[in-house]
C-alpha cells in the first residue's frame, strides 16, 4: 500500500461546489480520511442528479466518504457534532454565519476538540461590506483583476478555465497543511480562514507590479504588456508559444533558429526595451516566418537553440503527452475518466487518487457508527435525518 503524507489525518468536509472539495481532494490523494457531509438521497449539487456518475463530482472528490444527513434537523446537527471530536479537521464553505448559526462554528468545534483545526473557504472573507454576497469562479474573476488582465481591447474576456476556484482550493489545502504543522508545534488549535477574493490575489500579484512599474493600469489586452511572446502557426497549422522573457539570449536564440540574424541587428528589435515598443511590427514577421515551416520542423530548430517554446495543446493532447505520462500527473479510470493527480511527489512518487467517488450517504452507517448505536442509526434513517446508500 502506497505510504502518504497525510495517513491518519481525518476531515470532516461540509460544502460542496469546487472550491473547497478541490482543495480537500487534494489533500485526501495525500492520504487524510475525508468524510464529505452531504444532504439526503440527492448530495451537493455537483452531483447533477447522476450520483456518483458525474465526472465533475468525481474529479473534486474521488477518495472520499459520504455521510449523507439533514443540517436543517436538531438530530443530524447532534450527530456531526458527536463526530467532531473524532477529527483532526473540520471544513466549511456555506454562507458566512450559516455553520455557527447551527452550532457548528469555530468556538463550537473548539470545545468539543479544543486543538481542532477549524477552516473557512468564503467568497469574499469572513467580515467586510462584502461578505454575505454568492461567490463563484467568474466573479473571483471579475473582482480581482484577472477579467481585466483577459481582454481583447477594452473587453473583458470571460476566461475558459476555473482558475479562481482552482487556487482557491490549492489555498486552502496549504493553509491546513500549515495549521496542522503548527499544531504539531505548538499543541494549539489553528483556525484558517481564506476566500476566493484572497486567493485569487495570488494570480494578479504580476499584473499589480506592473501598475506600479508602469505608472498606471496594464494595457487590457490578452497577452502580457512587458513580455517578449508570441503564439505563432505553423505550415501544418498547429500552434507554437514562444516566451522570451527579458533575457537577451533568448531573442537571440530565436533569431538564430529562425535563420533571421538580422532582426537582432535592426535596430527596432535588438534590444529589450525596443522590441517592447515596436512588438505590434514585430509580430506579423515571426507569423511570416513560422508560417513557412511546419511545427515538426519548429519543435527541432527551437530546441536545438534553446529556445523557450511549447505547442499549444488541447485538453486530449495534454493528457495523450509523453511528457505527462512520464510524471505520472493522470489517474486513469476504468470507463475512461481523467483525474488529475497532486502536482507534488514524494521520495519520486505520486499519491494516486484512491477509490471511486462515493455514492450519497455511501458511509453514512459506518461514520454514524462511531458515535450511535445501530438502533438509533437505524431510526434516524427511517425519519430521513440519515440517508444511506443501501446497494
Amino acid at each position: 500500500m502506497q505510504h502518504k503524507p497525510l495517513d491518519g489525518i481525518r476531515i470532516l468536509e461540509i460544502g460542496g461546489y469546487i472550491a473547497l472539495p478541490f482543495g480537500t481532494s487534494m489533500l485526501c490523494a495525500l492520504g487524510a480520511e475525508v468524510v464529505k457531509v452531504e444532504r439526503p438521497v440527492v448530495g451537493e449539487d455537483f452531483r447533477r442528479h447522476q450520483n456518483d456518475a458525474s465526472p465533475y463530482f468525481r474529479q473534486y472528490n474521488t477518495g472520499k466518504r459520504s455521510l449523507s444527513v439533514d443540517l436543517k434537523s436538531e438530530e443530524g446537527v447532534a450527530l456531526v457534532k458527536a463526530l467532531v471530536p473524532h477529527f483532526d479537521v473540520v471544513l466549511e464553505n456555506l454562507r458566512p454565519g450559516k455553520v455557527a448559526a447551527m452550532g457548528l462554528g469555530p468556538e463550537d468545534c473548539r470545545a468539543l476538540r479544543p486543538d481542532i483545526v477549524y477552516g473557512s473557504v468564503t467568497g469574499f472573507g469572513a467580515g467586510g461590506p462584502l461578505a454575505n454576497r454568492p461567490a463563484y469562479d467568474t466573479i473571483g474573476h471579475a473582482f480581482g483583476g484577472l477579467y481585466s488582465l483577459f481582454s481583447d481591447g477594452d473587453h473583458p474576456q470571460l476566461a475558459g478555465g476555473l482558475s479562481a476556484d482552482l487556487v482557491t482550493g490549492l489555498s486552502t489545502a496549504t493553509g491546513v497543511l500549515a495549521a496542522l504543522v503548527g499544531r504539531l508545534k505548538t499543541g494549539q488549535p489553528q483556525r484558517m480562514e481564506t476566500s476566493i477574493m484572497e486567493a485569487v490575489s495570488a494570480l494578479t500579484i504580476d499584473g499589480i507590479t506592473q501598475s506600479f512599474e508602469l505608472g498606471d493600469n496594464p494595457a487590457r489586452t490578452s497577452r502580457h504588456p512587458q513580455a517578449q511572446n508570441f503564439c505563432v502557426k505553423t505550415a501544418t497549422g498547429e500552434y507554437l508559444a514562444v516566451h522570451l522573457s527579458s533575457s537577451q539570449k533568448f531573442w537571440q536564440s530565436l533569431c538564430r533558429a529562425m535563420d533571421r540574424m538580422d532582426l537582432a541587428e535592426d535596430p527596432r528589435f535588438a534590444e529589450y526595451r525596443p522590441r517592447e515598443s515596436n512588438y505590434f511590427e514585430l509580430v506579423p514577421i515571426v507569423e511570416a516566418e513560422f508560417a513557412n515551416q511546419s511545427k515538426d520542423h519548429w519543435e527541432k530548430v527551437l530546441t536545438e537553440a534553446d529556445v523557450p517554446f511549447a505547442p499549444v495543446l488541447s485538453m486530449t493532447g495534454y493528457l495523450e503527452h509523453e511528457q505527462v505520462e512520464h510524471l505520472d500527473l493522470v489517474e486513469w479510470q476504468p470507463d475512461g475518466l481523467a483525474l488529475i493527480r497532486p502536482p507534488w511527489t514524494f521520495d519520486g512518487e505520486r499519491p494516486d487518487r484512491g477509490d471511486r467517488a462515493p455514492k450519497v450517504g455511501a458511509d453514512t452507517r459506518s461514520v454514524a457508527g462511531e458515535v450511535l448505536p445501530a438502533e438509533k442509526i437505524d431510526e434516524l434513517l427511517a425519519s430521513g435525518v440519515l440517508y444511506a446508500d443501501e446497494s
